[in-house]
């Protein structure tokens, strides 16, 4: 068994823009100055609460709700307008169609909604490719070990037999808390520093580097 869990927003697509235009809608919504969009990235991977009480910290657990709801409603308008955008990363279908096909068993683990989740992966053609997929919605926020553990149950996995791959600290700390391999992807939203610091065994700086890596 060999199982490859990854995150989703910053590792398989980039949604970068329409997580941005969401977030500054959200604040705007309350007569809030939105976060940069810097501050914005670096709170990409956490659940939505945990993001607004980053980028808010000063705010109460109701205002974060709230702005989570507004994000939510935003990113929801988005997609019914056909304004969303969460292409692949250029490789990333490659790298996943040639693992599965080498009989890795696969996986996501990510901050984003049931919806959300099931929505991105169908628009890009690649759902049949998992057989367990964990969100926010069910889960804590990671770096929390809860939604890799229910991928290492849902897959029949143990933790030796299975990388986290992920662009964010949150995921690499989730893999170490849980005993599992931990590969870090620069193209993301954390400096591979921060990857390497985190618990990452190697930083790949391609989805081939990262399909060489593996099956090496």
């Amino acid at each position: 068994m060999k199982l490859a869990v990854f995150d989703c927003d910053g590792t398989l697509v980039d949604g970068q823009a329409s997580i941005c235009e969401a977030m500054e809608a959200a604040f705007t919504a309350f007569a809030l100055r939105p976060p940069t969009r810097g501050a914005i990235r670096r709170a990409v991977g956490l659940s939505l609460p945990q993001a607004m009480r980053q980028l808010l910290p000063e705010s109460t657990g109701e205002q974060q709700q709230a702005l989570t709801d507004a994000y939510k409603e935003a990113f929801r308008t988005a997609r019914s307008e056909g304004r969303l955008s969460q292409p692949l990363f250029p490789g990333i279908e490659t790298a996943l169609r040639t693992l599965n096909g080498a009989g890795w068993v696969l996986g996501v683990a990510t901050g984003m909604s049931d919806r959300g989740l099931t929505h991105c992966l169908a628009a890009n053609g690649i759902a049949e490719l998992f057989v367990t997929l964990q969100t926010a919605d069910r889960h804590p926020s990671k770096p929390h070990p809860a939604m890799l553990e229910e991928a290492l149950f849902e897959a029949g996995a143990l933790p030796g037999e299975a990388v986290m791959i992920g662009d964010t600290a949150y995921d690499m700390q989730m893999a170490v808390s849980v005993g599992t391999r931990a590969i870090g992807v620069d193209w993301g939203y954390h400096h591979p520093r921060e990857l390497e610091a985190a618990g990452a065994e190697k930083v790949v700086e391609t989805p081939a580097q990262l399909l060489e890596y593996l099956l090496a």
